[in-house]
C-alpha cells in the first residue's frame, strides 16, 4: 500500500452565508507556466502557513511581452463560500497591486519572464486566519488564474493516525484516517456546529474530505474514528522523469531532439493496474525545478516540449490525463492524452520547465 502524505486542519466557525457560491480556482492560459505557490519550502504546494509567515507565488509568462500583472486577495469561510469580512478586516494595506518583481530568462531557447510575489510586502499584509484565494489579472483586467491558500494559528493540538482500511474489501488499497483534537485554551461548545475539519491527501483540495463530525468526546478532546467516511484511496506511486539537463537523456527520458527548442521524448509507460504494488519513493505528485550548470534556475532553466506516451487499449467511456501538482491537479484539455491509432498509444505533448 502506498501511504501518501496527509494533513488535517481545524477551523472554528463563526458565520455561514446561506446558499453562497463555493469558490473555484481558475486554470491558467497556455502562455503562463510553472506556477509555484508555496510557503517556506522549495517545492510548490497548497500553501498552509501560520499567520504572518511568508507566502511566495512564482510563475513564468512565455509571451515575451514583459506584461504587467496584478493580484487581488479574497477571504472565505471554511467551506470556501465568501466570508462576510470586509477587506480592511482581513487585510492591512491594499491589494490590486502590480507584481513589481520580475526578471527575463537568460541564455534559454524559450524566452520568458519570471514573476515573483511575496506576501507580506510593503503594500499588503494579511491580518486574520482562514481560507483565502489570490487571483492574478493582466493589465486589461482579465483574470489569468487563481489559487487557494490557508492561514492558521496554533490554537489546538491535532493527533492523526493513518491506518489500513477497516473494510476488508479495501484493506490493501485504502487508508483510514483517525483524528483527535484537543486544546488547553479552548472549550469546544457544540462542536458539531462550531468545529470544522478538512483532511487533505498530497495537498490536493480536489480529493479533500470536509466537515466530519466528532463521534465522541473524552474530556476536552474530540475523537474521530470513522470506518469509511475518512478513507482515501492509497493509489500507486506517481510516475516521474527528470530533464534537468535538456541537452541529454535523463531519468525517464529516452532521447532528445533540438528543434525550435529542445524536445524530450519519454519512455513509453505501461499500465500497472494488475501488477503487484512496488515501493518506489516519489514526491507525491509534486514537481521541483532543477537544472544542471545553472546558478539561478528561476530564469536559467529552459523549457522543453515533453512527449508523453502510454501503452493502453483505447477506451470509449473515459479519458486519460497527465495528473499532478504541476498544473494544480487540474483535468482539462491541456493535459488530456489523445489516442493515436497509428502508434496504438495514448500521447500528449506539453511544454514544461
Amino acid at each position: 500500500m502506498s501511504l501518501k502524505r496527509l494533513a488535517l486542519f481545524m477551523l472554528l466557525l463563526f458565520s455561514i452565508p446561506v446558499m453562497a457560491q463555493i469558490a473555484e480556482e481558475i486554470a491558467e492560459p497556455d502562455f503562463i507556466k510553472t506556477i509555484t505557490f508555496r510557503s517556506n519550502t522549495n517545492e510548490g504546494e497548497l500553501p498552509i502557513l501560520k499567520l504572518n509567515e511568508r507566502l511566495i507565488l512564482e510563475f513564468d509568462a512565455l509571451n515575451a511581452n514583459e506584461e504587467d500583472f496584478y493580484y487581488v486577495i479574497e477571504h472565505f469561510n471554511y467551506d470556501w463560500t465568501p466570508s462576510r469580512l470586509m477587506k480592511p478586516e482581513f487585510l492591512d494595506g491594499f491589494d490590486n497591486q502590480r507584481i513589481q518583481n520580475y526578471e527575463n530568462s537568460f541564455n534559454t531557447y524559450q524566452i520568458y519572464s519570471h514573476y515573483t510575489l511575496q506576501i507580506p510586502n510593503r503594500q499588503t499584509r494579511l491580518k486574520v486566519t482562514g481560507n483565502y484565494m489570490i487571483s492574478i489579472y493582466d493589465d486589461y483586467g482579465e483574470l489569468m488564474f487563481s489559487r487557494k491558500f490557508m492561514i492558521y494559528q496554533d490554537l489546538a493540538q491535532v493527533g492523526v493516525a493513518v491506518k489500513r482500511s477497516r473494510d476488508v474489501r479495501y484493506i490493501a488499497s485504502k487508508q483510514s484516517v483517525d483524528i483527535s483534537v484537543s486544546s488547553l485554551n479552548l472549550r469546544f461548545i457544540n462542536p458539531d456546529q462550531t468545529v470544522k475539519t478538512v483532511i487533505l491527501q498530497n495537498n490536493n483540495l480536489n480529493t479533500a474530505i470536509f466537515n466530519l463530525k466528532p463521534q465522541y468526546t473524552l474530556g476536552n478532546s474530540l475523537v474521530y474514528k470513522y470506518d469509511t467516511e475518512s478513507s482515501f484511496w492509497g493509489g500507486n506511486e506517481y510516475l516521474f522523469f527528470e530533464n534537468k539537463d535538456v541537452r541529454s537523456a535523463n531519468v525517464g527520458v529516452q532521447f532528445i531532439d533540438l528543434k525550435e527548442i529542445y524536445h524530450s521524448y519519454l519512455f513509453t509507460d505501461v499500465i500497472r493496474a494488475d501488477n503487484p504494488y512496488t515501493y518506489n519513493p516519489d514526491i507525491n505528485g509534486n514537481f521541483l525545478i532543477t537544472a544542471l550548470d545553472r546558478e539561478d534556475v528561476r530564469i536559467e532553466a529552459d523549457y522543453t516540449v515533453v512527449h508523453f506516451s502510454l501503452q493502453h487499449p483505447e477506451i470509449t467511456d473515459g479519458d486519460i490525463y497527465i495528473y499532478g501538482n504541476y498544473n494544480n491537479y487540474a483535468l482539462n484539455d491541456s493535459n488530456k492524452m489523445e489516442w493515436n491509432s497509428s502508434s496504438g498509444l495514448y500521447e500528449k505533448q506539453m511544454v514544461l520547465k
